[in-house]
Formats: C-alpha cells, sequence, structure tokens
C-alpha cells in the first residue's frame, strides 16, 4: 500500500463528523487525522499536523459562513499543499463562487456523499475536477467572462427578471440598445 491520504474533517455537527470519519477510516488509503469543530481548531490543527487534505463544512458556527474563512486563511499558506474540498449543504450560486476564490479546489454537497472519497484522492493526485454539485455554476461562471460589463449588469437584470422597457428605464438607454444588447448575450452565451 502507497500514501495514506491524511484528511482533517471540520465539521461542527456530530452526526455528520461521526458518519463522515467511520466512513472514511474504512478506506485503506484515507486517515482521518483530526475532526475540528470550529475554524480556530481547524487552523491550529493546520498549522501543527500534517495534512493532505480538508474536508470543510461551511457554516461552523451559526451560519456565520467561517469556513469560508478558514479556507482563506489556509489557502494563503502556499509552501503546504493541502487541498481543500468544501463539504455543505448550501447550494447558493455566490457561496460555490467564494469557495472556489478563497482557495477550494472542488465543492461537494452532503447528498453527495459517494463522492467523497473520489474527490479526496484526486485532489491528493492533483487531478483537477469539479464535482458536478458546482460545475454548472462554475461553467456559467465563465461563460459570463466573455460579456462586457454593460452587457453583464443587463444579464443580471434578465435574471432578476426585468423586462426590456423597465431595463431601458433604469440604465437610461431606448428599447432598440437594450434588445441589440440582448440579442449579443444571446449570440456569446449560446441561448
Amino acid at each position: 500500500m502507497g500514501h495514506v491520504i491524511k484528511v482533517m474533517l471540520v465539521e461542527d455537527d456530530e452526526f455528520w463528523r461521526q458518519q463522515l470519519s467511520s466512513d472514511l477510516n474504512k478506506e485503506e488509503d484515507i486517515q482521518v487525522v483530526k475532526a475540528a469543530v470550529t475554524k480556530q481548531e481547524a487552523l491550529e490543527a493546520f498549522q501543527t499536523m500534517e495534512i493532505d487534505v480538508i474536508l470543510m463544512d461551511i457554516n461552523l458556527t451559526e451560519n456565520q459562513l467561517d469556513g469560508l474563512e478558514a479556507t482563506r486563511d489556509i489557502s494563503m499558506n502556499k509552501e503546504l499543499n493541502t487541498k481543500i474540498i468544501m463539504l455543505t449543504s448550501l447550494t447558493d450560486k455566490e457561496i460555490i463562487l467564494k469557495s472556489f476564490q478563497n482557495g477550494a479546489i472542488n465543492y461537494i454537497t452532503k447528498s453527495s456523499f459517494q463522492d467523497i472519497v473520489k474527490a479526496i484522492r484526486e485532489a491528493y493526485a492533483d487531478v483537477p475536477s469539479i464535482h458536478p454539485d458546482a460545475a454548472p455554476v462554475m461553467r456559467n461562471e465563465i461563460q459570463l467572462m466573455l460579456l462586457t460589463p454593460s452587457e453583464r449588469e443587463l444579464y443580471e437584470l434578465r435574471e432578476k427578471g426585468y423586462n426590456k422597457t423597465q431595463m431601458s428605464q433604469m440604465l437610461h438607454k431606448s428599447v432598440n440598445t437594450i434588445k441589440t444588447q440582448l440579442r449579443s448575450i444571446r449570440n456569446k452565451l449560446l441561448k
């Protein structure tokens, strides 16, 4: 057997912490070396222990999104090659994007439990992959990079349900200009 992947689980819910630890420790090549409950506990363990992969919950303290902060703080330590996988029940687009911006390499919801072992192995092996829980958000974000700032603003207004007349009034543009820009957005995004 090769290297055992050392995993830190950062999870405040006792059920998930015990369940995940138990299931992951059944794998021959994975060992949960720490099950942290708080952001502070995770940061302290990260600084003192050898950890290959971190499974990070997002809400560690009463919906404070402190898992995102911990991810950012850990990712800033570039000399260590620890990979962070977000493991959460949240599917909000902004939180998914913020997770990757803060240094996570993957994002899996707890309902996709069967994929966690594979994600840990891929992270450890430096195999780039984005789980289907996050892939549509990331694909959409990459497509939106094709838009000009003006088109992006218009796209966001359309997504919020505004019609062409309302958008023209809000942006101080003619309805024809709005129509032209919407056509350009559709062509760029293939929608």
